[in-house]
């Protein structure tokens, strides 16, 4: 079996682009979850409920109907990250910017930053503020959701990142080299 630093070297070989040691999963053991002891089971249990029911609705296109079901799960559980989160993806395809970034600010404070539902909010925050130009908070939401194991924050941190993105691109460029070698011209 391969090292740490065997599948760095070789994700440094075959992508280059990709900082040194930046291997996908390598720091992530095992899944994200978010710590939903602290809730009464059968409330918990109404709210999982809720929240599937409203992903079906937004899956079908059905955004108003899935933006009451997450609401009803906020208002049955308010300390519960996971529905602020779900609401905000709905408010977003609604077109409420200001609204879903409120309840993925909500969502990433109740989750203490841990787990699946502040991972996700920080990626879609992160998105949020990208496409407001605000790319200083994007990549630090991105770099916060890559310490938490998100491959794709991780790749979106990088490509925000102008000391990363020059030092890869000059990496790519000498291996380039290495692999394509210009000849001196001969007259």
């Amino acid at each position: 079996m391969a090292s740490a630093h065997d599948r760095a070297v070789l994700q440094a070989i075959f992508n280059p682009t990709t900082p040194f040691g930046d291997v996908p999963a390598l720091n992530q053991e095992e899944e994200l979850i978010d710590d939903d002891r602290g809730f009464d089971m059968e409330l918990l249990k109404q709210v999982r409920e809720l929240e599937m029911r409203g992903v079906s609705a937004a899956e079908a296109g059905e955004l108003q109907a899935a933006l009451q079901l997450f609401s009803q799960a906020v208002h049955i559980l308010p300390q519960r990250a996971s529905a602020y989160n779900n609401r905000a993806q709905a408010l977003r395809l609604l077109g409420d910017t200001a609204g879903a970034l409120q309840d993925l600010d909500q969502a990433i404070s109740l989750s203490g930053g841990t787990g699946r539902s502040a991972c996700q909010a920080l990626v879609q925050r992160g998105l949020l503020r990208r496409l407001a130009c605000q790319n200083d908070e994007a990549r630090a939401d991105f770099e916060k959701a890559a310490a938490l194991g998100s491959e794709f924050a991780r790749q979106q941190a990088v490509l925000l990142n102008p000391y990363a993105a020059l030092c890869n691109k000059m990496l790519s460029e000498v291996i380039n080299n290495l692999r394509n070698p210009k000849m001196p011209d001969m007259e």
